[in-house]
């Protein structure tokens, strides 16, 4: 089971912002899609979440098309994106955020071992359980919306921009967790970020974008270690 993206194009608006993409996830490894600010990525990850229509191109996930479904449905079949921690729902408390991914999931007794898996990685959530939401820090709101969506026990998880606008320290911690998250809970994820060292220090593998083209893929450490790539994308 593994996500493949096939020769993708999309345009957003009248700029073409993905031009013929190729790249493999592979089960249960993290994939950094890398690259500088317009390189592409989150219209990338937005399409393969179904919030917007490619072009052309394929992209597949266990042999199915994840191309132009709705995000709900793809969420149910085992995909669940997360933005940035403005998806939490700021008036709800920690814990009635967490039982939302859970209310659509017949088995409602792992529901509440996922929640239990999910505080034991991220123990802060269980200490903010009965706070508003909109009260937490930017770090801690990333790792609720992270956190909620784990609990619909997703395969593959596609995280736009988990770092943006966060502390250096914090930053760390959020990386952290999210390894942690793949390890434990058997995650196939792909990481879009501008971060680049930092994510490239958690993954498995990079795939690099430079206006919206693939420009390297190759494991995490080679591209960490690759002079030409530090460089030119990696600013080191």
């Amino acid at each position: 089971m593994s996500l493949i993206v096939d020769n993708l194009t999309i345009d957003h608006g009248a700029i073409r912002a993905i031009n013929n993409v190729s790249f493999i996830v592979p089960k249960s490894k993290l994939t950094a899609i890398i690259g500088a600010n317009g390189a592409g990525k989150t219209t990338l990850l937005r399409t393969l979440s179904g919030l917007k229509e490619p072009n052309s191109g394929s992209a597949t996930w266990n042999g199915e098309s994840v191309l132009n479904r709705k995000p709900e449905d793809l969420a149910r079949s085992g995909i669940m994106h997360v933005s940035d921690g403005k998806s939490v729902i700021s008036e709800l408390t920690v814990k009635d955020n967490l039982a939302l991914s859970g209310l659509w999931r017949k088995d409602k007794k792992d529901v509440a071992k996922a929640t239990e898996e999910v505080i034991e990685i991220s123990p802060i959530l269980g200490q903010r359980l009965g706070q508003i939401s909109g009260s937490l820090s930017g770090g801690e709101r990333q790792m609720l919306a992270i956190g909620r969506a784990l609990i619909a026990r997703p395969k593959l998880l596609l995280l736009d921009e988990p770092s943006l606008g966060l502390a250096p320290l914090i930053i760390e911690q959020i990386f952290q967790t999210i390894k942690t998250f793949v390890t434990k809970m058997d995650l196939t994820v792909v990481l879009v970020e501008q971060n680049a060292v930092g994510a490239l220090k958690i993954a498995d593998q990079g795939v690099v974008l430079n206006l919206g083209s693939v420009v390297a893929v190759d494991s995490a450490a080679n591209l960490l270690n690759d002079p030409v790539v530090r460089s030119a994308y990696l600013g080191f």
